[in-house]
């Protein structure tokens, strides 16, 4: 059989990468249900649960950048990969509210340099025309992970228990590490496998300047962690309370709350991919940036924000289903182009320049499982969060028009 190429095997490394922190964070959702019971948690404090790696994770989306820039993707993510993994274990070894408060808080810490650091080695291991692509692929991978992870936990839980499931997920971190400490090499040039074909087809070696002109990329880089604070909002709401939304609201079993949650992450995993195909040729027949990534996005958020509406009018099962499905796909279809933007904008900072735009979802991901939380146990209606979703789509639509992907930052 053929050898696989060095620049797949990269990418596919990535890809796993992505599922397994995905899986990492979903995890806590799927089992909330048993440990609540066994902490005595309401609603409001389970949100707290969800929402306390975020923390950290804000605080290392712009330091994992910059340090991943400056020091390679390489060391950077190994330290996260124990890091996060560990904090896995921790996870499942919790004895109440406060030890899984800081057992998640360590997850944030080992998660945050993690999608910087990957568009640090992307930049270099993907060719330009493909970042749509390369970017909508490792995130959907991301998305079998939430998709996988309430089934897979529940299953886990039912036989041996909420902890087990935490001790499974970090094994497989663990193994995850190992392979990338192995096999990535910093730039495609030092690899002893990788082809002079590969080589020529991959973008010159950026120039990662130790001085970071940090008030310009901000202000550059501002306009893009907005509207991606507006698309994740809706993620981390999704993430965090969909399998609780079919498992009280719609008065399902665990088992059935699981595989409807897991339905709708499935959407979510053919919008990255589909988003970054569609990303990628858009730039190729039309050769405009603002297009293929200002346009789709505006675009693709407003039917996220039209797919949303029905649910509150109806509590249908099946409709609310096919609604959670269609504006999660829609929103799922904007990452594509979100994150091949800082690679179009800073290629000599991309690390960094993502590092901030991510800090917009992770900011939604401290505010927005609370803020869902605290409306439920106040109202006790589960469609009352989906309106701030709305919202915020719809500045998402606005907004979108101020990423200038077209004008490089130098």
């Amino acid at each position: 059989m053929k050898r696989p190429r060095v620049t797949d095997v990269v990418l596919a490394l990535l890809c796993l990468m992505y599922f397994i922190t995905y899986l990492d964070r979903v995890n806590v959702s799927s089992a909330a249900d048993g440990f609540s019971r066994d902490f005595g948690l309401n609603r409001t404090e389970i949100g707290l649960v969800f929402s306390a790696f975020a923390y950290p994770y804000l605080v290392f989306q712009i330091i994992g950048g910059w340090i991943s820039d400056r020091f390679g993707a390489h060391r950077t993510l190994i330290v996260c990969g124990v890091a996060w993994a560990g904090a896995t274990v921790l996870t499942g070894l919790a004895g109440g509210l406060t030890s899984m408060l800081a057992a998640r808080i360590l997850l944030g810490f080992g998660e945050g340099a993690t999608f910087p650091a990957a568009t640090t080695a992307m930049s270099r291991w993907v060719p330009k025309a493909q970042r749509g692509y390369a970017q909508g692929l490792t995130h959907a991978a991301a998305r079998i992970g939430n998709a996988a992870a309430p089934s897979a936990i529940v299953l886990i839980m039912a036989k041996y228990g909420w902890r087990e499931s935490f001790y499974v997920c970090a094994s497989i971190s663990f193994g995850w590490v190992a392979a990338w400490a192995l096999t990535f090499t910093e730039f495609p040039k030092d690899h002893p496998r990788v082809t002079a074909l590969e080589i020529a087809s991959l973008p010159p070696p950026a120039t990662n300047a130790a001085k970071v002109p940090w008030r310009r990329l901000f202000k550059r880089m501002a306009p893009v962690a907005i509207v991606y604070f507006c698309y994740g909002w809706t993620l981390w709401l999704f993430l965090s309370w969909i399998p609780q939304y079919f498992l009280h609201s719609q008065n399902l079993d665990l088992k059935q709350s699981a595989l409807f949650a897991s339905c709708v992450f499935l959407a979510g995993v053919l919008g990255d991919t589909l988003g970054g195909i569609v990303t990628d040729r858009i730039l190729k027949r039309t050769g405009d940036l603002r297009r293929a990534r200002s346009s789709m996005v505006s675009v693709c958020m407003f039917l996220s924000m039209l797919s949303l509406i029905p649910l509150m009018f109806t509590h249908s099962l099946g409709i609310s289903l096919i609604f959670l499905s269609a504006g999660f796909f829609f929103s799922e279809m904007t990452i594509g182009p979100m994150w091949a933007t800082p690679m179009d904008i800073a290629p000599n900072h991309c690390g960094t320049a993502s590092g901030i735009m991510n800090t917009g979802s992770a900011l939604a991901a401290i505010t927005s499982p609370v803020v869902a939380g605290f409306i439920i146990d106040r109202t006790g209606n589960w469609q009352l969060p989906f309106v701030g979703s709305m919202l915020l789509m719809g500045i998402g639509v606005l907004l979108a028009y101020r990423i200038r992907p077209d004008s490089q930052f130098v």
